[in-house]
């Protein structure tokens, strides 16, 4: 039985990759820093992150690894511990030299459409210094550029559950600008699963795959199909990106998360999370799930934060 290193294992996607693994009869080994403070209900063998104390040989043994690990802003520790992109980009370069050393023999890496090493919004340069770092250290892999996961419930599903409950709670909601000339291709997690396993068992030595889903919504179209799908319409102001940082800040701070940073509104703003032209990959769109979650979508906050704890 081939063995398969996941990172976040207990966590979002990492966690129905290694359901899509098991389904196809892989031995699958957590890496994560998260045993004893997430579940581990499947039973997964977990080991810690090659950084960690005790994680010198986390990867023995391994045939394949599949890193979603990352974090998606920097973050300064007032409520909870803190993280960085800069602290996000050393670990993976570690992880990467790890699986060198191991003899893992294929690398699957979560990456984001659009990775700029000239970027001045860490998110996309750190990936895009991923990606270089992955080309260099010559094990065959695959990088899979995601945009935005959705999950099976709302809660995990954060940026869609939390524009659907400020619909909800909020007597009107925002565009940055008029919200048409930036634009998100969302893929549902099990499709991105099932493109990862795919990739584990896939024997070309280099691949990029750029990982969108089937619909394209603008963010003003975005706003509008979860009114629909909800039943909670809204007046959608066009409001000046301060104006929208400013009240995502206010409304962060009451709830104990961070919404929205200035970075993700500027990689908005670029439409970073689009690829004209790209392949979409599975089945399962978001019009429909939002669908079949009315009932459920957007009643609680869903908290970034939290979920890091």
């Amino acid at each position: 039985m081939k063995r398969i290193a996941i990172t976040g294992v207990l966590g979002y996607s990492g966690r129905y990759i290694a359901e899509e693994a098991v389904r196809r009869a892989w031995h699958v080994i957590g890496i994560t820093d998260s045993a004893g403070r997430l579940p581990n209900p499947h039973g997964y063998e977990l080991r810690p992150m090659p950084w960690s104390p005790g994680g010198e040989h986390a990867l023995d043994g391994v045939d394949v690894l599949v890193n979603t690990y990352w974090v998606r802003f920097s973050y300064n520790g007032r409520n909870h511990a803190a993280f960085s992109h800069t602290e996000a980009v050393e670990h993976t370069l570690h992880l990467f030299s790890a699986a060198k050393a191991a003899g893992v023999q294929r690398i699957v890496h979560t990456s984001i459409t659009h990775p700029d090493a000239a970027s001045p919004l860490p998110y996309f340069r750190g990936k895009a210094q991923l990606e270089q770092a992955l080309e260099e250290n010559a094990t065959p892999h695959s990088i899979l550029r995601p945009a935005i996961l959705f999950g099976d419930t709302p809660a995990e599903s954060i940026l869609i559950n939390n524009m659907a409950w400020s619909l909800r709670r909020l007597p009107c909601v925002a565009t940055f600008g008029f919200g048409e000339n930036y634009r998100l291709q969302p893929i549902h997690v099990r499709d991105y699963a099932e493109l990862a396993m795919n990739e584990a068992e896939n024997s070309e030595a280099h691949r990029i795959v750029n990982a969108v889903g089937a619909e394209t919504y603008t963010f003003r179209d975005l706003w509008k199909m979860l009114a629909d799908g909800t039943g909670a319409h809204r007046p959608i102001l066009p409001v000046p990106d301060w104006m929208g940082l400013i009240t995502t800040r206010l409304l962060g701070a009451a709830l104990g998360d961070v919404m929205l940073t200035q970075d993700e509104i500027k990689g908005l703003r670029e439409d970073r999370l689009t690829v004209d032209g790209a392949t979409p990959i599975g089945s399962r769109v978001l019009s429909a799930w939002t669908k079949e979650h009315a009932s459920t979508l957007g009643r609680c906050y869903a908290s970034e934060l939290q979920r890091r704890r």
